[in-house]
């Protein structure tokens, strides 16, 4: 009786601590062959569970974090304690959110980047409602600062570990060594020095080259409308590009399109001084005689001067009524499973381009807009100056006949069908859509993305801890809140898309 005793106690121990380790085993479900794990809500945290979703999505944003945390390596191997980093922390959710590391629950608790982000002072609840596109920037912006806290040169208190060699060369002037090996030879005629390094340097960080992949550049154009003189084009940086949604049309459906063309349309800016106005005014006045500057009113245009390798589009649906309340736009803007951004690349004034000179062989297909600077009057649909694309971004097949249904199908984009003056450079796949079901005072993100790895082309829908299976139809036809592109290749391209 009293084995039986024993017996019982330890199996009761045993199932506690399993119980400790692992939890219920009725809880621990088994991840569903080709769908990824979930995540868990802490409260409120469907925000950052559907950015962090959208985020392993993109491959090249886990790369980039691959070969960035790779200089914390030596770092670890040191006994002792190590800060923890965000690039880190984050990396490991996307890896195991992209399956690239396979974890035995379906549902990942997210609950330890919010404790880096606070020790970065950043003040987030997971028990109050936030916005996922505000934590994307609060994600960009600690990685940037992450990024500039790396030496970008040796320090000068690592001079120890250089070794200085005297190598033998045809070189005629003398050379000083400050060595501690030749200090009795303070001058070293014909021979050049060499240096060797004793132990491991930190890493040159290159400034340009660490920059994460949602980081991109806008130029904004000024062009004076009394003289034309045009400024300096000045440079902006972004991480996502948050465009208004334009008044709509009746009758005609919103597209992404007019959402990027209303963002890049000029605006007039009044009251600037004009530098060149000035100067010209002074020049026919005698005697030298001092006079006031000249202010007169400009055009003002964006583009974009570097597009990023992932493109973040944040689509604003904050509005405001007459009386001052916050109000929520639901209207739904339509948007492809491809993107083309040529018509909204920023170019340096030059030769012209083939699409440019085929513009000029069919004047009849171009369409008024905004050229060189001066603005022009836009159309009622706003569609971007030059030539009539074949590919309207958001533009079905049944409200545009410049869009074939064959563009439409999921996969692949035909480069085939365009023609070598017109094939897109700047194309980009379409990898994850954020949604927010709600109002602006409360609600719930969702998000579609698409399957890890040889699974690319099925989508998912994914809500905290819920996952299934999505068709891309039912993606198209959601109220994005974030879009998340990655650049593919296209004309003239390499198969590792470059960024430029």
């Amino acid at each position: 009786m009293r084995s039986w005793g024993v017996l019982g106690g330890a199996a009761a121990a045993l199932a506690a601590g399993i119980y400790v380790l692992w939890g219920p085993i009725s809880g621990r479900k088994r991840r569903r062959r080709g769908l990824v794990p979930g995540l868990l809500n802490l409260g409120n945290t469907c925000f950052m569970n559907s950015l962090l979703q959208g985020l392993s999505s993109c491959p090249s944003f886990i790369r980039w974090l691959e070969e960035f945390t790779a200089q914390y390596r030596t770092e670890q191997e040191q006994p002792q304690e190590q800060p923890q980093h965000l690039s880190v922390t984050l990396l490991q959710l996307l890896r195991a959110l992209s399956c690239q590391e396979v974890p035995e629950d379906d549902v990942l608790d997210a609950s330890c980047l919010l404790e880096v982000l606070r020790m970065n002072r950043w003040q987030i609840s997971s028990f109050e409602e936030q916005d996922a596109h505000e934590l994307f920037h609060v994600l960009t912006s600690s990685l940037e600062d992450e990024r500039d806290r790396q030496p970008r040169v040796t320090h000068l208190f690592d001079v120890h570990s250089l070794e200085v060699i005297p190598l033998i060369s045809s070189a005629e002037t003398p050379v000083i060594c400050p060595d501690s090996q030749v200090e009795n030879q303070p001058e070293i005629i014909q021979k050049q020095i060499s240096c060797r390094t004793r132990g491991c340097l930190p890493p040159v960080s290159n400034h340009w080259k660490s920059q994460h992949p949602f980081h991109g550049r806008l130029t904004s154009n000024m062009v004076c409308k009394h003289c034309e003189h045009q400024s300096p084009v000045r440079f902006d940086t972004f991480d996502s590009l948050s465009l208004s949604i334009p008044a709509a049309v009746w009758g005609r459906p919103m597209t992404l399109d007019h959402c990027l063309h209303h963002f890049i349309s000029s605006e007039s800016v009044k009251d600037v001084v004009c530098d060149n106005c000035t100067k010209i005014q002074a020049q026919g006045i005698l005697n030298g005689q001092s006079i006031e500057n000249q202010r007169t009113t400009f055009v003002k245009q964006l583009k974009l001067g570097k597009l990023p390798q992932c493109l973040c589009i944040h689509l604003q649906r904050l509005s405001w009524s007459n009386q001052g309340t916050p109000l929520k736009r639901h209207e739904h803007v339509q948007f492809n499973e491809f993107l083309v951004m040529d018509i909204y690349k920023y170019r340096v004034p030059g030769p012209k381009s083939c699409q440019e000179q085929l513009s000029q062989k069919n004047p009849e297909e171009t369409t008024p807009g905004i050229r060189d600077g001066r603005a022009g009057k836009p159309s009622d649909a706003e569609q971007p100056a030059g030539t009539k694309p074949l590919f309207m971004n958001g533009a079905s097949s049944s409200s545009s006949s410049s869009s074939p249904s064959f563009l439409m199908s999921p996969g692949s984009f035909p480069l085939a069908a365009f023609p070598e003056c017109r094939a897109p450079l700047y194309l980009y796949r379409l990898m994850a859509v954020v949604v927010h079901h709600g109002d602006m005072h409360s609600g719930h993100f969702v998000t579609f993305r698409r399957a890890p790895g040889a699974r690319g082309s099925q989508w998912l829908w994914i809500s905290d801890e819920s996952v299934r299976r999505a068709s891309l139809h039912e993606v198209l036809a959601a109220s994005a809140y974030l879009l998340f592109y990655e650049r593919v290749h296209g004309r003239g391209q390499p198969q590792s898309p470059a960024q430029s």
